[in-house]
Formats: structure tokens, C-alpha cells, sequence
């Protein structure tokens, strides 16, 4: 075989294993200890996702629809959602169906819902609510679970984006679990240590396009961030960072799956 043909070879195996691993939704519940937590919240379940990019023409589609079955059945306790849910304003039929299953679902948005990206494919969505879920933007909501107050902030990503966004001021410090939802994940090193218990984010997509490189993987997005998905115990919070479901620029993943997590919080 010549160089070229082993060339072309790789690379449409390359894109056929973009194509498939974007739809290859990891379902995963993760333990996730938060200091100071309540005996009655202890095993309180959270299911979070992010990133849907809906109206982008994706295998992505096929994850979001798996996650959205998965966190159905499993019936959490609260379902958050971090932001990035419409790429084009013709998947909102869809994402309103969606939403519509998910139980006790508080969502924010991101930076693609009103096309802040240099993503040439995405366009405003223009989303004020979304009922029966609960929209927040730079406001909160306290509910009782378990006999016990928890309170959910949400950022609006236009002030956040512009330095205006000062979540801290929200949060009640007489809440049991205080829980920040904001599609950036540096929010948890811009709020004063002890704010919030919890911090929801979303928006790298684990790199989404990631190639082997020596010690682990070159992230091709957002390649100088500092968090890239899972757990990390920071004086702001414990931050949970999803890797999303769907995806931006070009409709593949390599070596960063698309996720569903169901947190189960556990006393530290």
C-alpha cells in the first residue's frame, strides 16, 4: 500500500471513530464528598449534564437522547443542567421535550445559547425560559430536600463574560447545600472559599478532539485550561466538570466521550 492510500486510510478511520465516539455516552455514577454535608442529604443523587449544542447535526444527538433516558429511570433528586443547550434555534422543539422528562430540572445557559463562539455554525437562540424546567440567569432558588434547605445559583454567562456575574452575593449562608451552576468552570476559583458547597460546570468537552501525546492527551480545545472534566476539591467548591454531550465546530470526538454523571454526595 502506498504512503498516500495508508494515509487517506487513517484518516477516514480517524473520522469514522469521531463519528462513533460521539454518540458513545459515558453513564456514570460518581461518588462526590462535600464538607459539612448534612446526615439527611447523604446520598442525595444530582444528575448533571451540560453542552446539549442541539440543531448541530451530531452523533451527539444519539447521547443526548441516551443520557435523557438514563437520568429518567434513575429519577435523581435534582437534575442540573450547565449550559450550551441550543446551537440553532431548530432544536428547541426537541430540547423542550427533552427537558420535559427530566425530573427537578434547574438549567443555565452558555456562551453557544446566544452565540458568543467563533463557532461559524452557531447562531442566537433567544431562550427565555424553560418550562416545566427551571431557567436561571444570575438568580437562585431554595427548595427542601430531605427535610433540609438547598439552594441553587444560577449564572447568566452574558455577565459572567463581561465581570459582572457575583454569584457569592446570592448564596444564603443559612442554606444546608449551596450549589452554583455556571457553564465556566474558572467561576470555582472566582468565588470567596466556603460560598458554595457544590459547583456545576460544563463548556470544555474534555477537549473533544484530543490526540495521544506524551504523559496523556493534547486537548485540541480549550488546550490551557486548568480543569478538564471530573471532580476537583478547590477552596470555592467542589467542582463537578462535565464533558458534555454534544459538540461545536466539527461533529466528532476522539478520545473524550460524551457524559451523563449521577453525583451521590457523601459527607467529608
Amino acid at each position: 500500500m502506498s504512503l498516500r492510500r495508508l494515509g487517506f486510510a487513517a484518516a477516514s478511520g480517524g473520522l469514522a471513530w469521531g463519528h462513533f465516539e460521539a454518540g458513545w455516552v459515558r453513564l456514570e455514577t460518581l461518588a462526590c464528598p462535600i464538607a459539612g454535608l448534612p446526615p439527611e442529604l447523604e446520598g442525595l443523587r444530582i444528575a448533571h449534564v451540560s453542552d446539549f449544542h442541539l440543531g448541530f447535526p451530531s452523533r451527539g444527538s444519539a447521547a443526548i437522547e441516551r443520557a435523557v433516558d438514563w437520568i429518567e429511570e434513575r429519577q435523581p433528586d435534582l437534575t442540573l443542567i450547565s449550559g450550551d443547550l441550543l446551537s440553532r434555534r431548530s432544536g428547541e422543539p426537541r430540547l423542550r421535550a427533552l427537558l420535559a422528562r427530566l425530573p427537578r430540572c434547574y438549567a443555565v445557559l452558555g456562551n453557544h445559547d446566544f452565540a458568543f463562539t467563533r463557532d461559524p455554525f452557531s447562531h442566537p437562540a433567544e431562550l427565555f425560559d424553560l418550562e416545566p424546567a427551571t431557567l436561571l440567569a444570575d438568580d437562585s432558588r431554595t427548595l427542601e430536600l430531605r427535610g433540609r434547605t438547598v439552594q441553587i445559583v444560577g449564572v447568566d454567562p452574558r455577565s459572567y463574560r463581561r465581570g459582572r456575574a457575583h454569584p457569592e452575593r446570592l448564596a444564603d449562608p443559612d442554606a444546608d447545600l449551596r450549589i452554583l451552576l455556571c457553564h465556566f468552570p474558572d467561576v470555582v476559583d472566582r468565588v470567596p472559599p466556603g460560598t458554595f458547597h457544590l459547583v456545576c460546570s460544563g463548556h470544555l468537552h474534555a477537549g473533544q478532539i484530543c490526540v495521544p501525546w506524551p504523559g496523556g492527551r493534547l486537548r485540541l480545545a480549550h488546550i490551557r485550561w486548568t480543569y478538564i472534566r471530573g471532580l476537583y476539591r478547590r477552596p470555592g467548591g467542589m467542582l463537578h466538570l462535565s464533558a458534555g454531550l454534544g459538540t461545536t465546530f466539527v461533529p466528532f470526538r476522539f478520545l473524550a466521550r460524551p457524559e451523563a454523571t449521577e453525583l451521590v454526595l457523601q459527607s467529608h
